[in-house]
């Protein structure tokens, strides 16, 4: 679940502040001990436009098997090889073993 960066509590009673203080920690617990990534970006293909720096990665929000029979992968997400705008991106792949 990712969180409002303007959270507005339309209930204002004390149980909907601690379900949203709740949901805060529990991402900031998980960031802090590595159960949970840092980032809620996905896009179906890599990026054509704004600025990137090495090493930014963009999960793909559409994955799928490819590729033939004994040779399949998904790919699962773009990493940025070079910053610039708007960098230039790879797929990162998974053989499925199919």
């Amino acid at each position: 679940m990712r969180l409002s960066t303007t959270p507005r509590l339309d209930n204002k009673t004390p149980q909907a502040l601690v379900r949203l203080l709740s949901d805060m920690a529990r991402q900031i617990n998980g960031i802090s001990e590595g159960t949970l990534y840092a980032f809620h970006n996905a896009a179906t293909a890599a990026p054509t436009t704004g600025s990137y720096s090495r090493g930014d990665r963009i999960l793909k929000s559409d994955p799928s098997e490819a590729g033939a029979a004994g040779s399949k992968y998904v790919v699962w997400a773009y990493l940025c090889t070079a910053s610039g705008t708007p960098g230039t991106w790879v797929e990162l792949r998974a053989l499925t073993g199919n």
